[in-house]
């Protein structure tokens, strides 16, 4: 098949295209260019910026795909953009969406199913707050899903939506696993916020990789969306237990008040998977319909670990402000001792 990636070098994208071309495809990429990629010569690339219809529409021409996947689709606009564009020009379209269409809902119940989807829509949060822009993003998907959804129902635009919560991966360029590695080697122990104590169900960047790969082998969910998950759902402590394990080490989680940390601007930082904004999906549809079989937690987390012992990243700007949460962490730990003596 010739298929196009929009986005794709830093992350998922890097391993669905080395994916494609094991499986025999022939691959094309079109992002900016901005960050410098290791795939092969094999893979032809276009640039320009996707935000810019008119770019992305010279880069093309009037080539035609036998499938698209959008790895970078974040606006309602684009995506009417892209459907103008792809019109009649490929034969599948997979658009990555994210748990967080869910999470933007009143009342919506963990895990969430597909059928979750319908319903009133919370009201916005404060505005240049890390809540806001989660938010923010939740609604910005919905609205490219909504836009694609009436893509099918009125020409049967051949799309298919993949709703991924957070993604573990080797390239996750923002460090949220090697922050809790750090945290751990140095025997200081997880600052973490009292509440709220979400469960986590995440997902492996490889997984997603399949998941793309069967629904394009498969001509599969066209007009669909699928929640893309693992199987286990952890609490914190059972996650940061088993990755301390892993890692040979001994796991502490100090929980502080969740205002404290805000005011210190600690948050997400400290303890990035312990945000609301963390997705609980249900993947039973996934496995039935697509085949899905998914890397267990400790498969995937003992190969990030020793992933980051070969090539350790260097150290993340989150990492900088250690010593304050050492301090708060000390406070805390004194604060119980002073009310257990009590």
């Amino acid at each position: 098949m010739n298929i196009l990636i929009i986005g794709g070098t830093r992350n998922l994208g890097h391993f669905l295209a080395l994916a494609l071309l094991d499986a025999g495809h022939r691959v094309t990429i079109f992002n900016r260019g901005r960050t410098r990629d290791q795939l092969p010569e094999s893979v032809e690339r276009l640039r320009g910026d996707r935000t810019q219809p008119g770019q992305i529409a010279a880069a093309l021409g009037r080539r035609t795909f036998d499938a698209v996947v959008d790895t970078t689709l974040y606006k309602e606009e684009d995506t009417r953009a892209i459907i103008r564009l792809l019109r009649d020009r490929t034969g599948h379209y997979v658009f990555l969406s994210s748990g967080q269409v869910y999470l933007v809902l009143e009342g919506a119940r963990r895990p969430f199913t597909e059928d979750s989807y319908p319903g009133l829509l919370m009201p916005a949060p404060v505005e240049n707050t890390f809540s806001y822009e989660e938010w923010r993003y939740g609604m910005d998907k919905r609205r490219c899903e909504d836009v694609l959804r009436a893509a099918w129902e009125q020409e049967k635009f051949p799309y298919t939506a993949l709703r991924l919560p957070m993604v573990n991966s080797e390239r996750d360029h923002f460090l949220r696993l090697y922050n809790y590695i750090l945290r751990l080697d140095d025997g200081g122990g997880i600052i973490a916020p009292s509440t709220p104590n979400y469960p986590l169900r995440h997902v492996y960047a490889g997984d997603v990789v399949q998941a793309i790969m069967r629904v394009i082998a498969l001509g599969a969910g066209e007009g669909k969306a699928y929640n893309i998950s693992q199987d286990e759902t952890l609490t914190l402590e059972e996650f940061i237990g088993l990755l301390a394990a892993i890692m040979g080490v001994e796991a502490q989680i100090v929980r502080a008040p969740r205002a404290r940390l805000q005011a210190d601007g600690l948050l997400p930082d400290c303890s990035p998977f312990s945000e609301r904004w963390m997705s609980e999906l249900d993947n039973a549809l996934s496995k039935r319909e697509l085949g899905m079989v998914y890397t267990p937690v400790e498969t995937y987390l003992s190969a990030m670990v020793a992933h980051y012992r070969a090539n350790p990243p260097p150290t993340p700007s989150s990492y900088r402000r250690r010593k304050v949460e050492l301090s708060i962490a000390a406070e805390v730990n004194l604060e119980t001792t002073d009310s257990y003596k009590k």
